[in-house]
């Protein structure tokens, strides 16, 4: 099992957010798992033009890909997180207030980079996150 500390020194600041400004790991494994978009298993697209559904779907996207290799929200140690509207900023930031906290029960968010792009592969996604876990 990974030792994971995600630690907020205060030489940093306190975060903008939901996420940690670092996280130390010990682990014997590494998953890295490719950003997800929100698309269900089949391709299609949940939530166009819904942030909060396209946000719904992403993270269970990456929590169904943590779970096929026997992980969870525990082991995520860093996020990407790439948006293509910059007002989309206080809706991404508002999901995460209001489910992290169930995601990561004991208040240890993990790092995110936070980055706004043109586009991504369909003009219908509004996010994709990338994610690394450690075992």
């Amino acid at each position: 099992m990974a030792e994971i500390k995600i630690v907020n020194p205060e030489s940093l600041g306190k975060p903008l957010g939901q996420y940690s400004q670092i996280t130390r790991v010990k682990a014997s494994e590494y998953l890295f798992i490719a950003g997800q978009v929100a698309a269900d298993a089949a391709g299609n697209v949940i939530g166009a033009d819904d942030f909060d559904a396209q946000c719904v779907q992403v993270f269970a996207n990456i929590g169904t890909a943590l779970a096929s290799c026997g992980a969870g929200w525990g082991n995520v140690v860093q996020f990407t997180t790439y948006l293509v509207h910059s007002q989309d900023i206080p809706k991404f930031m508002q999901y995460r207030l209001r489910e992290f906290p169930r995601m990561f029960a004991n208040g240890a968010y993990p790092p995110n980079t936070l980055l706004m792009i043109d586009r991504l592969v369909k003009e219908a996604f509004l996010l994709e996150v990338q994610a690394v876990a450690a075992l």
